[in-house]
């Protein structure tokens, strides 16, 4: 497995990475270990001010992450330098909220006999997180802020292609103060991950990335006895009915669909419109599509970035040409998009039928499937008729009719009237082959705890 960093606007090599050796790996379970043991015990005030320190430096030096994920990932600065931000809040919402989530929670028992109960939040150990390229700080943050507030460790397998990501959110965190080995980012290859897992000080792991990766990931995980948590592929739907606000609705399916050059696991995928506007949707979404400007992710008038490497742009031709292969209809829209690097032509897909391999697949790049449903009832059925269930979006001028719609649509998110989104307060997670699990507040905070019950008792004994 090569680690490096290759800028994908024009294919240049950066810098190579070495693999970790098994001896660096041994020895960064047991420095984790060790962390553990004191980490678990340091108070939550203790706790809150590093995570609080390491938001500070996030803002503090936006512009040099920001420039690192740019080159790394391909994202377009401004997009870069609101993933620092977002990463910066979730250090803020557990540093001030961790331990009233965590609180002692006294359960209300039908019999007094039963005794005082209580629920008690413990850390568990050694945490591993495995985690994919196309938001390389948020990704991270997302799951290190949580389990370091829990007062777990961690060690971090990040994607081949963002190394320096994964090496400058290593150096923040031990600028924020973090004690020795409590974070580590590890250069490891596919059998020091099982042999991670295997080590009986690590006590469980969580994945963002491919169905593939989930699925060996948490076999290694289930032989080993223990716990993961997988957030994986989506084909969010993009719902439209008949009394959206078409302009506003057509703005938001563009973004939805284009931001992180649509490599993104709660893009806009799939747009669903119903009959009666579907038309008029249509156009309104080409010339948005069309307006967009492929070109340097470091200027500012660029509105399209390139993916993340030439073979992620190529692996989407393929599959474009198999889905016309299978009946659908493939146009591309606006300007021509640079022939150096790994851009792709924005194209709309129509006409993909159920028996069309596109029609369940996951488009990671500009790929927009387009649909037409009859109505509200068939524009549900066909939200739902996917092996996918992350997000969702619906667009209505009824907000109670969008909160109805939104109820029947089956995935872990659904907003009304705005692409599905991420925030640093909002719970993250699917269902189906979009993994399980939830990250982010208190939900993604007693992921890796220890619930125990804690009952005090005092009666005399039966006999």
């Amino acid at each position: 497995m090569a680690y490096q960093s290759i800028n994908p606007y024009n294919g240049e090599l950066l810098q190579i990475f070495p693999d970790a050796t098994d001896a660096e790996v041994a020895r960064a379970i047991d420095d984790a270990h060790r962390a553990f043991l004191s980490w678990r015990g340091t108070a939550f005030a203790e706790r809150g001010a590093i995570l609080q320190r390491a938001a500070g430096l996030l803002r503090e030096r936006a512009d040099r992450y920001a420039r690192i994920l740019t080159l790394e990932m391909g994202k377009r600065i401004g997009e870069a330098l609101a993933e620092v931000e977002i990463s910066a809040g979730i250090f803020d919402y557990y540093a001030r909220h961790a331990e009233t989530l965590l609180a002692p929670e006294k359960l209300p028992v039908a019999d007094p006999s039963e005794g005082d109960a209580m629920l008690v939040h413990e850390p568990l150990g050694v945490i591993l997180a495995i985690e994919p390229w196309n938001f390389p700080f948020y990704q991270v943050a997302r799951i290190l802020a949580p389990q370091l507030a829990a007062g777990n460790t961690m060690l971090l397998k990040h994607a081949s292609n963002v190394p320096q990501s994964a090496a400058a959110f290593e150096k923040l965190m031990r600028d924020a103060g973090l004690p020795a080995g409590a974070f580590r980012n590890l250069y490891a290859t596919r059998h020091q991950i099982e042999t991670i897992l295997n080590d009986p000080r690590v006590h469980g792991v969580a994945l963002t990335g491919s169905e593939g990766a989930g699925a060996v990931v948490a076999a290694q995980a289930g032989r080993a006895l223990k716990k993961s948590t997988l957030e994986l592929g989506g084909a969010d739907a993009f719902v439209v009915l008949e009394d959206a606000d078409l302009g506003k609705t057509a703005n938001w399916a563009v973004f939805g669909r284009h931001w992180n050059a649509g490599q993104v696991c709660i893009s806009s995928k799939r747009l669903i419109v119903v009959d009666a506007v579907y038309d008029a949707f249509l156009s309104r979404y080409t010339e948005g599509v069309a307006a967009l400007r492929a070109g340097d992710p470091f200027d500012p008038a660029t509105t399209l970035a390139p993916l993340s490497s030439r073979q992620a742009a190529d692996e989407l031709r393929e599959k474009i040409q198999e889905a016309v292969l299978h009946g659908a209809t493939a146009t591309e829209v606006g300007p021509k998009v640079p022939d150096a690097g790994a851009f792709l032509q924005p194209t709309l897909l129509t006409d993909v039928a159920p028996g069309n391999p596109a029609y369940h697949q996951e488009f990671f790049g500009p790929v927009s499937m387009i649909f037409r449903a009859r109505d509200e009832d068939d524009a549900i059925r066909i939200a739902n008729d996917s092996p996918f269930g992350l997000g969702g979006s619906v667009f209505t001028a009824d907000a109670a009719r969008g909160a109805r719609v939104a109820r029947r649509i089956s995935t872990g998110m659904v907003f009304v009237n705005h692409p599905t989104s991420a925030k640093a307060d909002l719970p993250f997670g699917g269902i189906r082959r979009s993994g399980y699990g939830r990250e982010l507040i208190g939900l993604g905070l007693k992921e890796f705890v220890n619930t125990k019950l804690i009952d005090i008792v005092d009666i005399d004994a039966p006999f």
